[in-house]
C-alpha cells in the first residue's frame, strides 16, 4: 500500500512521528527535539511517541548509543515495523534485561568491558568517563546454532559492536591447535582472566617506542649475542 504523507492528520501522532523520520529526516539523518517540536507544534508529547517506535522495532540512538551525537541530537538508524499499515502498530514483547541479570553478566565479567578492557569511572582518550552496559551478543555454537548471549561492554564498544557475531566453533579449533606451550601460556591468561606481559614482550615494547638512533643500537646488541 502506498506510504501516506506524515502531514496526514488522520493518522495519531506516533504514525505521523514515524512518517516523518522516514520522509523528512530519512535514514542516517540526525534531528533535535526543536525539530521535532517544529514539525509538530500542536502535538503534546511528541517526543514520547518517537521514543514508543522503539518498542515497534525502529532504532533512534542518542548519545548515549553514538558518542559522536551531540547531547540534544538523535539519529534515525533504522525503520521497524511500518506503523502506519493496519496491524503493525502493536508494539513488540519486550525482553528488557533484569537487574539482576545486568548484576550478574557485570560481576561475572569482572565489572570491565570485555571488548577494550576499560572499567567504569576510567577515562577515555578524549576525557570522557567510560559507562558499563549489558550487550547482546551473537553467538554461533559448535552445533551450527545461534545463540543471543549477555556480556558486559562500555558504551562505546557497544555501539561499535552491533550486529558483530562470534563463531564459538572457530575459537575452540584454534585452542585445539596450539602446541603445549602456547597451550600452558593461554592458560595462565585464562586462569588470571588477564593478559599478563612477560619480560620480553615488555622489553619488546620499549625497544618499539625509541627513536631510531637507540633502536639502532639495541639492535646491534641483540644481534651480536645472538651470533
Amino acid at each position: 500500500m502506498p506510504t501516506p504523507p506524515w502531514t496526514d492528520t488522520s493518522y495519531g501522532s506516533m504514525v505521523r512521528g514515524a512518517l516523518w523520520l522516514d520522509q523528512v529526516v530519512g535514514l542516517g539523518g540526525i534531528f533535535t527535539k526543536a525539530d521535532v517540536r517544529e514539525a509538530f507544534p500542536d502535538v503534546a508529547q511528541i517526543d514520547r511517541r518517537l521514543r514508543d517506535l522503539r518498542d515497534r522495532g525502529w532504532r533512534i540512538h542518542t548519545q548515549r548509543e553514538d558518542p559522536t551525537l551531540r547531547s540534544d541530537e538523535q539519529r534515525y538508524v533504522e525503520m521497524g515495523a511500518p506503523v502506519w499499515e493496519p496491524g503493525q502498530a502493536k508494539a513488540k514483547p519486550k525482553s528488557s534485561i533484569t537487574a539482576s541479570q545486568r548484576s550478574k553478566v557485570l560481576h561475572d565479567d569482572s565489572f570491565i568491558c570485555r571488548s577494550c578492557g576499560i572499567a567504569p569511572g576510567d577515562s577515555f582518550d578524549d576525557g570522557s568517563t567510560a559507562q558499563l552496559d549489558i550487550a547482546r551478543r551473537r553467538v554461533v555454537l559448535p552445533n551450527g546454532e545461534e545463540d543471543i548471549q549477555l556480556v558486559a561492554e562500555c558504551d562505546r564498544c557497544r555501539v561499535g559492536g552491533r550486529g558483530r557475531v562470534v563463531n564459538l566453533g572457530d575459537v575452540l579449533d584454534q585452542v585445539a591447535s596450539l602446541g603445549t606451550f602456547e597451550r600452558k601460556i593461554m592458560a595462565g591468561w585464562v586462569e588470571a582472566d588477564e593478559r599478563r606481559l612477560s619480560g620480553l614482550e615488555r622489553l619488546w615494547g620499549f625497544y618499539r617506542a625509541l627513536p631510531a638512533d637507540s633502536r639502532q643500537l639495541v639492535r646491534n646488541a641483540v644481534l651480536e649475542q645472538g651470533e
